[in-house]
């Protein structure tokens, strides 16, 4: 398959992204560096973290991105994938969760 689902972005469209809000646009990327920098978790750790996050958010983007920084900051394929894991047990935990509303809606309906 040689067609991407998703548009890459281009450096022209990246250059008038920022032109179009370049206060906010420079707060985001100081903001981004600060989250992901060693502190209390080290990098690696928190781009796990952004990657199991951005299956749930379902971003493309995100997915190709932090996948590739986690694996820069020392994460094998291992980790990447259990990553994945718990997004997708958080996912599906979420809409067990949810059940209750659907059980108490239809015993509200059976009454």
């Amino acid at each position: 398959m040689t067609e991407q689902l998703y548009h890459p972005t281009t450096p022209e469209e990246h250059r008038r992204r920022k032109e179009l809000a370049p206060g906010i646009h420079d707060a985001f990327t100081s903001f981004s560096k600060a989250v992901f920098a060693d502190g209390a978790l080290e990098t690696k750790t928190k781009q796990l973290i952004a990657v199991a996050v951005a299956h749930t958010t379902q971003c493309p983007y995100c997915i190709t991105g932090h996948t590739k920084l986690a694996v820069r900051a020392g994460a094998t394929p291992e980790e990447v994938m259990e990553a994945i894991w718990v997004a997708a047990e958080m996912r599906a935990g979420g809409a067990y969760a949810h059940s209750t509303l659907a059980i108490a809606a239809m015993a509200a309906e059976a009454k």
